[in-house]
């Protein structure tokens, strides 16, 4: 371990070895020790956000969002799609879509450039080592990164983190907590941050919030959600769809997102919200919800690489000004 974190410090300094020449050997490159920023000043206001990635990302999770933070929004969604697919495949990517609230859509390159939006939320496909091994993600968050700054130097840039299938034979929960440090934090975001031009980057820690919302349900301490199942997506005939977030999944990550970009409390904000279609989404029970958004802030506060300090989230949230 010792020898890794060397050279990791090594490449940092040197400005990052290509993760291009690790993934064509079909090797995952080293870890590297993910720098903890000083926090950003606490937004007076955000007036947009983009967010890119895939069905994780979803429509419904960034319409709540906009909901609480009363910003427009945009994203650019594939099925599975990397950051490498956004940038070179463009609408020639399997699933691609637009989607927005409050603004027109926008593919994400003429957005970025444009200098238009505030806030940049990137996240990468899962396997993420299969992304990290194949696809050079660090380079291609790195890439994005350097995008929006060319368009809007001020811009908060943010990777959301995800998790993998209910049914991962390493362990759901399991794979939460390892794939944080070695996966999300040190082989994409600190080698990303080692390459010219990138600039800062914060965590939004989706996986981990969704984990901790999980194992309080299965601690039994939410009324009406006893399982991690409840977090997550069913269809008419009522069979449990293992990756995909429903109402309930989508509202923690939602949650979140607000306390970092906002960089306050969550509790106190509204449970009741819609999806992207307008049609009332599912809640989490009164006695439940202030319990989850508790739940939440306290990830977010334990996580330093969200840049967000803890006394910023003491309570007294509630929406945003």
């Amino acid at each position: 371990m010792n020898r890794r974190i060397a050279l990791g410090s090594l490449l940092a300094a040197a400005g990052g070895l290509s993760a291009f020449a690790w993934h064509r050997r079909g090797r995952q490159p080293p870890v590297m020790p993910a720098t903890v920023h000083p926090p950003l000043p606490a937004p007076e206001r955000i007036g947009s956000i983009y967010h890119l990635g895939h069905s994780l990302v979803g429509p419904d999770m960034p319409a709540m969002l906009a909901q609480l933070g009363g910003h427009a929004y945009a994203s650019q969604l594939g099925w599975g799609t990397t950051l490498k697919q956004h940038w070179t495949d463009g609408k020639d990517m399997p699933g691609f879509e637009l989607r927005a609230g409050g603004i027109s859509p926008v593919p994400a390159r003429q957005a970025l450039a444009s200098g238009a939006f505030d806030v940049l939320v990137l996240t990468e496909m899962v396997e993420i080592r299969d992304a990290i091994r194949w696809h050079d993600s660090a380079a291609w968050l790195a890439a994005w990164a350097r995008l929006a700054r060319q368009g809007n130097p001020a811009i908060r840039v943010y990777l959301y983190e995800t998790w993998h299938n209910l049914d991962d034979p390493a362990g759901w929960l399991e794979r939460i907590e390892t794939d944080l440090p070695e996966q999300w934090l040190g082989r994409v975001l600190a080698p990303a941050e080692a390459r010219e031009g990138t600039g800062d980057i914060f965590l939004i820690p989706g996986g981990q919030a969704m984990a901790a919302v999980a194992r309080a349900a299965e601690a039994g301490r939410l009324p009406g959600v006893s399982s991690r199942d409840d977090l997550f997506r069913r269809d008419e005939s009522g069979a449990l769809d293992t990756i995909h977030m429903g109402d309930l999944g989508a509202y923690v990550v939602a949650l979140a997102h607000w306390a970092v970009i906002w960089q306050r409390s969550p509790v106190g904000l509204p449970h009741r919200l819609k999806r992207a279609d307008g049609i009332d989404a599912r809640w989490f029970d009164e006695d439940a919800a202030p319990r989850v958004q508790a739940i939440v802030r306290d990830v977010v506060a334990g996580m330093p690489h969200a840049g967000v300090p803890p006394d910023r989230l003491m309570d007294g949230g509630g929406a945003a000004g």
